[in-house]
């Protein structure tokens, strides 16, 4: 671990992943600093057609305005029966304000009798300062969707999604468990052995 952490801004008011990614990046000398810490960041619309587009907008854009670092991902869901869908969509699945419980309950609904349950996560993490974007990098877990919601940790699609190997959802593993295999945390070791923070340093 570096001798001092480098401060980096997520570009999330979602304070889920902003916990999620602190836990990740901490060992590697990373401060990551909530919406919160500085006031709040501009909304930034997601308009993108890939997770790679929508990250970069959201770091650029972010790094841009408030003149700071910035680290931002576009992560979700993708089921191979549906034909990738929730996908980009993931969060706002069942309405557009987006609702975890409802984004289940209609993922649930569209798989009744579907036999193949496999599944994958997956992230794409960006990160820029005000010159622009520095890079990407990106990471997937895969897994099956269950028939019915288990668990009280995580967020968002963690309570139907098993990761492989594993009888227990991402809503019933410890955190640290689920760190070391998520979409997330793959994507923000991929980022770290690209040497992409080491820039900031």
């Amino acid at each position: 671990m570096p001798d001092s952490l480098v401060e980096i801004l997520a570009a999330t008011g979602n304070t889920h992943k902003v916990v999620e990614m602190r836990a990740i990046l901490e060992p590697h000398g990373i401060q990551l600093l909530s919406a919160k810490d500085v006031g709040g960041i501009p909304d930034v619309v997601e308009d993108g057609d890939t997770f790679t587009a929508n990250a970069v907008k959201k770091a650029t854009e972010v790094a841009k305005a408030l003149g700071r670092t910035v680290v931002a991902d576009d992560s979700g869901l993708e089921v191979f029966a549906l034909d990738g869908a929730p996908g980009i969509y993931s969060a706002r699945y069942a309405c557009e304000g987006g609702n975890d419980g409802r984004n289940v309950d209609k993922l649930l609904a569209e798989m009744q009798g579907v036999a193949d349950r496999s599944a994958r996560f997956v992230c794409v993490i960006a990160l820029a300062n005000p010159g622009g974007l520095i890079g990407t990098a990106e990471g997937e877990v895969r897994g099956r969707i269950i028939d019915a919601p288990r668990g009280d940790g995580g967020f968002g699609y963690d309570p139907v999604f098993a990761p492989d190997g594993y009888d227990q959802t991402f809503a019933e593993l410890p955190a640290e468990i689920k760190n070391g295999m998520s979409h997330r945390g793959n994507a923000l070791l991929q980022a770290v052995n690209q040497s992409l923070f080491a820039k900031l340093f």
